[in-house]
């Protein structure tokens, strides 16, 4: 469309920036008449058209850039509650977290424990519980008996049911009506000093300490001579000893073999004696230990 000056007319682009806006050009009174003084509706319209949807492009630019700049910040701040490396290169640690109240827990276990070690002295205090085998060779093994350092060598070894018979003084009577069922003896020597012990057998714990209880100084096991060994205490003056553990009672009788008295600077003798019996007590426990461990073992 002509507006009557000569010369192409430069098109300015708000967008551009190399374009330059036309001067003003006086407004020409509008005239009702001839196609010269109506308006190009299209060309305006066009006009507007290309106008709006430039803003439209340039709107959605805008966000896109504005996406963008969020994204970064967002990734930013993610690296940043992550950690960074301090000058030293080693990584900075992140703040511990408490967990909430009612959060769980390990799970706890009430402490458990063995059970207590059977009492060796309940499989020796009766018959019905006493009931692995028995002799004077189980009760009196070894050929040899060493206690500290001295070693006594063993003799005869005797066993009867016939409890008077392996007793002296007032000890028949009293096994006899404790109820004894049996008496086991060996004999032991040093030199010219030996010991007999002997073992008397009741059914129950509470037999053998009556026993023992109504025992007194003229309460002896009779000396057993034999395998090598003289007699011994036959006639002479001896000492002796009385005592009881569990079903047993365990008396000893230590003299010389040359049929001397013993008196109370015989120390030798009075030590012989009370090393025999302190064996025989350790024999009769450890048979009470070899049953309880069987049996925590069934």
């Amino acid at each position: 469309m002509s507006n009557g000056q000569g010369g192409p007319q430069s098109q300015w682009d708000p967008w551009k920036p190399q374009s330059q806006q036309p001067q003003q050009q006086p407004q020409q009174p509008w005239s009702g008449g001839g196609d010269e003084g109506t308006p190009d509706w299209a060309a305006l319209a066009e006009a507007s058209e290309n106008r709006g949807r430039r803003r439209k492009l340039l709107f959605i630019g805008g966000g896109a850039l504005a996406t963008v700049a969020i994204g970064a910040a967002v990734a930013l701040a993610v690296v940043s509650a992550n950690g960074h490396n301090d000058a030293s290169g080693h990584p900075t640690k992140a703040p511990s977290a408490s967990l909430p109240d009612g959060s769980p827990t390990a799970p706890s276990f009430a402490p458990t424990s063995a059970p207590p070690p059977l009492d060796p002295k309940v499989f020796i205090s009766s018959a019905k519980k006493d009931t692995a085998p028995l002799s004077p060779a189980t009760l009196f093994p070894d050929a040899r008996l060493t206690m500290g350092s001295t070693v006594y060598k063993k003799g005869a070894t005797g066993d009867t049911t016939s409890c008077a018979a392996a007793a002296g003084g007032s000890l028949p009577k009293i096994l006899a009506a404790d109820g004894c069922t049996r008496v086991m003896r060996a004999t032991y020597t040093n030199g010219d000093i030996a010991v007999t012990v002997g073992v008397a057998l009741f059914d129950t714990e509470a037999q053998a300490t009556k026993a023992r209880q109504q025992t007194d100084d003229h309460s002896i096991v009779r000396a057993l001579p034999g395998k090598g060994v003289a007699a011994f205490c036959d006639g002479a003056t001896c000492r002796s000893t009385r005592n009881a553990y569990g079903r047993y009672a365990y008396f000893t009788l230590a003299g010389f073999t040359n049929g001397k008295n013993v008196t109370t600077k015989d120390t030798a003798v009075f030590r012989a004696g009370d090393d025999v019996a302190e064996f025989t007590f350790q024999q009769i426990h450890r048979r009470g230990q070899a049953q309880a461990s069987a049996a925590a073992n069934r």
